[in-house]
């Protein structure tokens, strides 16, 4: 696709990491790292969305993961191959989101993700000024997702 970097990998190459899925594909209600509604959706989330515990991202808590395909349980961990990475940026903070799957992701895959977080940061942006809080809310693009991993810190073992 023209102007959008390459980041796809054979499966071999691709990053494999470990998500706790937090939100269900299909879901309206977006949780925060307590269980508190954080955000409600008018339209259900196309993604499985949960987080990497063994990195901290851009916001100072886990990595953020989608995950393409089925429907996934709440609580469930599934180890897939990281393709891609999204970064949000968001009062002043910039985040990445794996984007992850049991298979390689499609050119249409990436499309679909990109305009949803394009909708998605411009949806949080109208809420943090509603909440009060500034800062612009942008979806910055696709980028590399061994880039992304590189990025966070890794967790350090008990």
């Amino acid at each position: 696709m023209p102007g959008m970097p390459d980041s796809t990998y054979l499966s071999s190459d691709a990053p494999s990491v470990e998500v706790v899925i937090e939100i269900s594909r299909g879901s309206f209600l977006k949780r925060d790292g307590k269980g508190r509604v954080a955000f409600v959706s008018p339209v259900p989330c196309p993604y499985n969305y949960g987080s990497v515990h063994a990195y901290i991202g851009g916001e100072g808590d886990y990595l953020d993961a989608v995950v393409l395909g089925p429907r996934l349980p709440v609580g469930s961990i599934v180890k897939v191959n990281a393709y891609g990475a999204v970064g949000l940026s968001e009062r002043a903070m910039y985040d990445d989101k794996l984007i992850c799957a049991s298979h390689p992701i499609s050119a249409s895959d990436r499309r679909n993700v990109l305009l949803f977080f394009r909708l998605y940061a411009s949806f949080k942006g109208i809420l943090n000024s509603f909440r009060g809080r500034g800062g612009r809310s942008r979806c910055e693009g696709w980028g590399d997702a061994k880039a992304a991993i590189a990025r966070a810190v890794p967790v350090s073992p008990l």
